[in-house]
């Protein structure tokens, strides 16, 4: 894929986040995401911001615009100053979906206060069935409507040591999940993100840098 398709897709990542894309694009988003971990990385620094917006009550707009809290500026920039070079593209987003909860379309200002409380994320356990007695492993999915996101917990992976994830459909296909570095004793905290759809999962892979299967969670 050529950068202009590559930059073109990506900029579709906020609407699809929305659910505001044609069946057709959807289709060309999730087929570009299943091969571009990058997009994947910045769909699901995205996602979250999809859902408080849109619970926003139309009917309590205000007339008058509000004014943000004065720490909000602060806490946007400082957020986009963590962010790496690599990603500048996620911190213009959030500012303009942050702009978006305090400013309504055409100018009508949407009150601070009125902005609902995200709600909480559904976690679903799964069992994780290790091929290394010296692995130890829990996993937690998390649903989104942009695809599914793969808390993993572990130990006992060889460290340095590069392991690759994929989600499993129910057709057979497989689907990038993303990748982890062993560490070891030391706890590990990995957060993989697919774009199958939690329905159209069946179980995810561990696999080590050899293709070996070394976990698997039925889902």
């Amino acid at each position: 894929m050529n950068p202009e398709e590559h930059r073109a897709l990506r900029e579709q990542l906020g609407a699809y986040a929305l659910g505001q894309l044609t069946p057709a694009e959807v289709t060309a988003v999730r087929a570009h995401l299943d091969g571009c971990p990058e997009c994947r990385a910045e769909l699901a620094a995205i996602a979250p911001l999809a859902e408080p917006l849109r619970l926003v009550d139309a009917d309590r707009v205000s007339a008058e615009p509000a004014a943000p809290p004065a720490a909000l500026e602060a806490s946007i920039l400082a957020a986009i100053g963590s962010e790496p070079r690599r990603r500048r593209p996620i911190g213009r987003w959030l500012v303009a979906a942050a702009a978006v909860v305090v400013v309504g379309a055409g100018g009508v200002g949407i009150g601070y206060g009125l902005a609902p409380k995200p709600p909480e994320i559904p976690l679903e356990p799964v069992a994780v069935a290790v091929a290394d007695p010296a692995v130890h492993s829990t996993a937690d999915v998390v649903p989104h409507t942009w695809g599914m996101e793969i808390k993993l917990t572990a130990t006992g992976f060889a460290s340095g040591r590069t392991y690759r994830v994929v989600v499993v459909t129910a057709d057979g296909r497989t689907a990038p999940a993303g990748e982890f570095i062993g560490t070891g004793n030391r706890e590990m905290l990995c957060n993989l993100n697919s774009s199958v759809l939690r329905p159209d999962a069946t179980a995810f892979r561990v696999l080590d840098d050899r293709g070996r299967n070394v976990a698997t969670a039925e889902l």
